[in-house]
């Protein structure tokens, strides 16, 4: 009978072509979880004229998602942690593909944020538990480049949303795409829900989860006898008694958290200053409805580039020194747009500054998520990764508000200080992590050693 270190095998284990296709699974969620996200704020514009509403009178239905994914990612993570990654995220992607659904139906402002609070709840339900996913799936080398292909998906969605809402409002309508922003999450979820095995660190856990583990593990490479019995050193090392809220506020872990959790409020306000508001900042000084949303694609277009350089440059010098780099970039190509307002008669230029903004703010967003993973260990990462971002919900809650106060207060040039000012704090929140994500040449290479696995 042999006794088989889980945290090892996977660690130091090969890149497989399996474990890339599981990844292009999580990806494919977190990808129609990024278009139904970003719908609502495409919608508006349009919505404003046919209601002859004000665009005040849709901040409660914007900031209604971001609630709602605050509740979804505490309630996820905790799910995660104990029925799975697997169950938690394919229930996540129905719930808010249910609500989406319905949002083709609403003719008020209140069913429109009460449908969007629900679809919310799974949306964030979603990510923390991708994230997980990915991080369990894969060697220890790659982990940072794999979690970012994941939540880079968001942006990507944000992308094929903006490009959907230019095709397919004026000509069909936009209760149109909200039912293709129902249909399509379904249609995946019932494919995920037959492709998509469990996490082999979760199963781990278990001794009952033990034969589907040794069928995971087969397909991942490795010989593992029916007889096998199975450890994870790495949460051994980290085990605690404490619940697991509790646990993430425990010894070293307490800092980190602090700082996460900062970092994640900051960023996702930042990040839902662009996502909730560049249409209806760019219509109210004089672009149109269709380049607004142009303007949003690109947006998340440059984050798509800017997540999967910043993941490439991790595994080269580290989490600390990318992403220090990154914030403080943001700050000054902020302070920039500021000083130079988006001119309609300029619309090449407004673009490019759009992608280069979001390339810089999803590129620090995305690889936060590979930070929290890397910082948590596998019984309490769910919750951990899921409270990080439920804290950081509360920015997205916040941000409607901030960034409206702050384009009545000051038009553009205070919208974008406003961004200057928050990834500031996200920068000093980020300098206060301890537990960063080292290079990967100080991460041993090498296959699965004969140690790994020892008589009993």
């Amino acid at each position: 009978m042999k006794t088989v270190d889980v945290a090892a095998l996977l660690d130091e284990g090969r890149w497989t072509r399996y474990q890339k296709l599981l990844i292009f699974g999580t990806a494919l969620a977190i990808t129609l979880d990024g278009i139904d996200n970003q719908m609502l704020a495409n919608v508006v514009p349009t919505l404003m004229g046919e209601w002859h509403l004000p665009r005040a009178a849709f901040a409660n239905a914007l900031a209604a998602g971001p609630l709602g994914m605050l509740i979804g990612a505490l309630a996820g993570g905790l799910v995660g942690d104990r029925l799975g990654r697997r169950t938690a995220l394919i229930g996540s992607a129905v719930v808010f593909a249910c609500f989406t659904l319905g949002l083709a139906f609403v003719n008020d402002t209140s069913s429109l944020m009460a449908l969007r609070l629900f679809s919310g709840i799974g949306l964030g339900g979603a990510i923390p538990n991708a994230a997980a996913l990915a991080s369990e799936y894969v060697p220890r080398r790659t982990r940072p480049f794999a979690i970012t292909l994941t939540i880079v998906c968001t942006p990507v969605g944000g992308v094929i949303a903006g490009q959907l809402a230019a095709a397919i409002i004026a000509p069909y309508g936009w209760r149109t795409l909200f039912v293709l922003g129902g249909v399509l999450p379904l249609v995946v979820a019932a494919v995920l829900f037959k492709t998509l095995p469990e996490s082999p660190r979760f199963l781990a856990m278990a001794p009952r989860r033990w034969p589907a583990l040794r069928s995971v593990l087969r397909r991942l490479g490795h010989d593992v006898p029916d007889d096998t019995e199975f450890i994870d050193s790495a949460a051994a090392a980290t085990s605690s008694k404490s619940a697991p809220i509790v646990a993430m506020f425990n010894g070293a872990l307490r800092l980190d958290t602090l700082g996460l959790c900062g970092a994640f409020f900051f960023c996702l306000l930042t990040t839902y200053l662009g996502l909730q508001l560049i249409p209806v900042l760019l219509t109210g000084v004089g672009f149109t409805s269709a380049q607004a949303s142009q303007a949003l694609s690109f947006y998340n277009l440059g984050g798509i580039f800017g997540a999967i350089g910043a993941a490439l440059l991790i595994q080269r010098l580290g989490s600390r020194i990318t992403m220090l780099s990154i914030a403080a970039l943001i700050v000054v190509t902020a302070l920039a747009m500021a000083a130079n307002e988006p001119d309609p008669a300029e619309v090449f230029e407004a673009m490019l500054m759009f992608a280069v903004l979001g390339g810089l703010t999803n590129a620090l967003q995305t690889t936060l998520f590979a930070l929290a993973t890397h910082v948590y260990p596998t019984q309490i990462r769910g919750t951990g990764v899921g409270t990080s971002v439920a804290v950081g919900r509360i920015g997205g809650v916040l941000a409607v508000y901030v960034g409206n106060y702050a384009i009545t207060l000051g038009g553009a040039s205070a919208y974008f200080s406003t961004w200057a000012i928050t990834m500031s704090v996200v920068f000093v929140s980020l300098a206060v992590v301890r537990h960063h994500i080292p290079r990967s040449s100080a991460i041993a290479p090498g296959g699965v050693l004969k140690a790994l696995v020892r008589e009993k």
